[in-house]
């Protein structure tokens, strides 16, 4: 999209169109831009009519709102049309209407979209491998790695998709192909959880981070081997695949917290489970 698309001229056709699509009055004129501004109306028509029906958190709302007003007020949506004075007064009162309007319909378009996206995303939540939906989930999950504050926190959400996938695997237990593809991100999502935690672990000497590798290996060891009942030889041999993983995620755990108590500096070598470290002195 253009990035000037909402400045100068643009901003003020946009706001004719809205009108005309409102029931206003037609304005006889054309721009080149109508094409691109003429599919954003009619956008802003769906979302006004086609709302999504899954509830907005209050939060959202609440943030949404501050963030509009602050627009505003920063924009001068608010402003009163006649303040301006010159040669060409006469001209000045529409023409920042126009832009008034311009403008709020812009800010009204960016909360529809955001409410609309949001009432998407949450529709995604169940969405399952092959769902029209499925996209917009991982999309989701990927914001939310973004927006994390902490390696701790990266790692704990790689965790929860990984607890996730297992949902999903469990869910498409007639399609071969897809089961071992949800096995394969699932796995993924393991090792960077496990990765990012034990190396959090590792760089402060504090086993804390661990605990959250030893409570998922835990429930997912449990909730993985009932795959294991699956028909099919593969299925099972890929499943098996996997127990190992969490298997190796809890060696490694467990060596990590030993290594620490006994005093052992941060390894300096390492996998995709993280930092590998030595034995402890004593037990050698």
């Amino acid at each position: 999209m253009d990035s000037d698309l909402f400045s100068g001229r643009r901003a003020e056709r946009f706001a004719q169109l809205l009108d005309e699509a409102n029931g206003g009055r037609r304005h006889h004129v054309r721009s080149r831009a109508d094409g691109e501004l003429t599919a954003l109306v009619a956008v802003g028509r769906r979302l006004t009519v086609e709302r999504p029906t899954v509830q907005v958190g209050s939060e959202f709302r609440t943030s949404l709102r501050a963030m509009l007003v602050a627009t505003a007020e920063r924009d001068g949506v608010t402003a009163t049309a006649g303040a301006t004075a010159g040669p060409r007064g006469a001209l000045l009162p529409a023409i920042t209407g126009r832009r008034a309007r311009a403008r709020g319909a812009i800010l009204v378009g960016v909360a529809a979209g955001a409410i609309a996206l949001s009432g998407i995303s949450a529709a995604s939540e169940n969405a399952l491998p092959g769902d029209a939906l499925y996209g917009m989930k991982r999309s989701t999950e990927r914001a939310q790695l973004a927006l994390a504050k902490s390696d701790i926190s990266r790692g704990q959400l790689f965790l929860d998709f990984a607890r996730t996938r297992l949902d999903e695997a469990a869910s498409v237990r007639e399609d071969r192909l897809g089961f071992s593809a949800v096995l394969d991100d699932m796995d993924a999502d393991t090792r960077q959880g496990v990765r990012l935690l034990t190396t959090v672990a590792a760089q402060r000497s504090d086993p804390t981070a661990l605990d959250a590798v030893d409570t998922f290996v835990a429930g997912q060891r449990r909730m993985v081997s009932g795959l294991l009942d699956r028909p099919d030889h593969a299925d099972r041999d890929r499943t098996r695949r996997s127990l190992a993983l969490l298997d190796a995620a809890g060696r490694r755990a467990d060596a990590l917290r030993e290594a620490i108590a006994c005093g052992l500096p941060a390894p300096a070598t390492g996998d995709t489970l993280g930092p590998a470290p030595t034995i402890c002195p004593g037990e050698r």
